[in-house]
């Protein structure tokens, strides 16, 4: 259970998810499976499977739409007692799941028609995914006379992905604390690393000295990413041509990267004079991450990038106004695209051709790509207690980039958002 355990002193600080904290939000995803009509959930993703109980260790957890939740772990149980605050046993033989999940939630299984589950499919490899299901068809099927085939299952392995994300959309102050700690210690790792971005310098010597700052301060050492195939890294520093190069990232800003393996982020290229250096770059304490952007230069920008800033500058200042309780996600979108065309940027806002991004902003939390998101299709209104990171940026291919981020919370009442990003905004002339 959460609090109870026999580190040593120099494990002190090893932070537990609060019980109540969990029982909150385990009440809030079984109102939703009621909601749903869906009589249970099954989540398999790390992520989840922590903001729900507590623990990251490997298993599964089955929430039903009413009773008590249980974490079925492979490993480590141990620690996974410890840590979790929900009932945690051992998954035992993945072969007898089916068995072991009808003799756990009788009352599910054994009903007279077929219990609606949900997974996180977003997620799910196929062949995992098949394989709970044929479980999920056994548990139901067992004694029926019916045969527990996979394409049995499938009907009864629906998607829950929208669910469980919106679940996971409005933070609790327990959470907007450690996104906090995150900026601060963002705020002062940068601020010691400052003083050594000079010409000469290589993108990737200067982004270790930030890491090295943020790791002493209780950086997890990655910023994880929810997309297939995606990856981020604690940032993406780029100078010049090497920050405007377009790669598979879903960003505006990739970056060059070190190689085909590494096509993101920093590159080996050195900090040259009079070039716009984009320091886009987070941290990650207890999990949580903060996500912000400033954009240097040593010597001057030219008068298109320094415009292009001011704007960047301006589309945020007015998306502050808009991002108030209520507002919908799309219309905040909609109004950036019309303040980067009144500028005449168009053409180079968020990205720049066929490598434009479709978003100008996106939630965070325990992932750098929650939602809301900021863009068409997501009509959703804000609420209080959501976190975004809005990114107006501007390309220029064989330029550079320009621009600014901040990470927000909404509040309550039609007020403006609360920053949590804490560096200084400004242009940082170096």
């Amino acid at each position: 259970m959460t609090g109870t355990n026999d580190f040593t002193a120099d494990q002190a600080a090893y932070d537990y998810i609060p019980a109540e904290e969990i029982a909150n939000r385990i009440n809030a995803l079984q109102q939703r499976l009621v909601a749903e009509k869906l009589s249970a959930v099954l989540v398999t993703h790390n992520v989840s499977v922590l903001y729900w109980t507590g623990t990251m260790q490997t298993g599964y957890l089955f929430v039903p739409a009413a009773g008590e939740p249980t974490l079925y772990v492979r490993r480590s149980v141990e620690r996974a007692k410890r840590e979790a605050s929900i009932r945690t046993v051992p998954l035992g033989s993945f072969s007898r799941f089916g068995q072991t999940l009808r003799q756990d939630y009788a009352s599910i299984f054994e009903s007279e028609g077929p219990p609606r589950v949900g997974a996180d499919l977003d997620t799910l490899p196929a062949s995992t995914y098949l394989k709970l299901a044929s479980f999920v068809s056994e548990a139901y099927d067992g004694d029926k006379g019916g045969a527990a085939l996979p394409d049995r299952g499938l009907s009864r392995l629906t998607d829950a992905s929208p669910l469980l994300r919106r679940a996971r959309m409005v933070k609790s102050a327990w959470e907007i604390e450690r996104i906090e700690r995150a900026a601060v210690a963002l705020e002062e790792s940068l601020a010691e690393a400052l003083p050594e971005l000079k010409e000469g310098v290589s993108e990737l010597e200067w982004i270790a000295r930030v890491e090295y700052g943020v790791r002493c301060r209780g950086h997890i050492g990655v910023m994880r990413l929810r997309g297939y195939n995606q990856e981020v890294p604690t940032g993406m520093v780029g100078s010049g041509t090497a920050a405007a190069e377009p790669t598979y990232f879903d960003g505006p800003a990739g970056g060059r990267g070190l190689g085909p393996s590494a096509p993101q982020s920093v590159s080996m290229k050195r900090f040259a004079r009079n070039e716009p250096i984009l320091l886009d770059l987070g941290c990650c304490i207890d999990g949580y991450v903060i996500d912000q952007t400033r954009t240097a230069v040593i010597g001057e920008l030219s008068d298109e990038l320094k415009e292009a800033y001011g704007a960047a500058e301006h589309i945020i200042r007015e998306v502050e106004k808009l991002m108030v309780e209520g507002a919908r996600c799309s219309d905040i979108y909609v109004a950036s695209l019309k303040l980067a065309a009144d500028r005449g940027l168009a053409d180079h806002f968020m990205g720049f051709g066929a490598d434009q991004v479709r978003f100008l902003g996106h939630g965070i939390g325990l992932e750098i790509d929650e939602w809301p998101v900021l863009a068409n299709g997501f009509d959703m209104p804000l609420e209080p207690g959501m976190v975004l990171a809005v990114e107006p940026k501007f390309t220029f291919p064989g330029v550079g980039v320009v621009g600014i981020e901040n990470s927000y919370v909404i509040t309550a009442g039609g007020s403006p958002p609360r920053a949590l990003t804490r560096t200084k905004e400004q242009l940082f002339v170096l």
